[in-house]
């Protein structure tokens, strides 16, 4: 069992990371990474709700969905789930973090549209993962999205201080940034 876990985590954290293998999540992706303050809180807030959805969501599908074959309600109840838990972790943010509230902009609420977010839980219940198995799933997925945020915006806060060429300025070195780093993780597809 540890075995398979630790399969699950680096599977998700490096191999098949859902940014850099998946291109799932490249709008908070592109658009919260220009600071590493802001991207830190994202990676926390998206971790939260990754690994509650998931056990919420397996949870739902396990024993309501599937018992009562409305599998069809799948994406419907998968969101409505999100979107609770975005919900509450955006409160808990503006109460104790408004600065990292005001940082974050419209970027929070859009965690309930990122795909990461479910498409983890939905990919958690096609591969057939038990309930702890989904959880640290969402878990590797939410730390290999908020790997992904951190290692972006220290580079791009290094870019900004640099000779970028003017053309190239701001989100266009970002997406050759991204895609370098792609291929860099591309590097991991060894190790599972």
């Amino acid at each position: 069992m540890m075995s398979r876990i630790l399969t699950i985590l680096i599977s998700t954290i490096l191999v098949n990371n859902y940014v850099f293998a998946q291109f799932l999540g490249i709008c908070p992706f592109l658009g919260v990474s220009s600071k590493t303050e802001t991207a830190v809180g994202m990676g926390v807030a998206v971790t939260f709700v990754v690994v509650i959805a998931s056990a919420i969501t397996w949870c739902l599908q396990t024993f309501i969905l599937d018992k009562f074959g409305l599998g069809y309600l799948q994406t419907i109840v998968f969101i409505l789930v999100i979107a609770s838990l975005v919900q509450f972790v955006e409160m808990v943010i503006k109460k104790t973090s408004p600065s990292l509230y005001t940082a974050m902009g419209v970027y929070l609420p859009l965690i309930t549209t990122n795909c990461v977010v479910l498409g983890v839980t939905v990919l958690n219940v096609q591969n057939g993962y038990n309930l702890i198995e989904t959880v640290f799933s969402g878990f590797g997925a939410s730390v290999g999205f908020a790997l992904a945020l951190v290692l972006i915006s220290t580079l791009r806060e290094r870019l900004a201080l640099g000779n970028v060429p003017k053309a190239l300025q701001g989100v266009p070195i970002a997406l050759v940034s991204a895609g370098l780093m792609a291929l860099a993780f591309s590097g991991f597809a060894g190790l599972v």
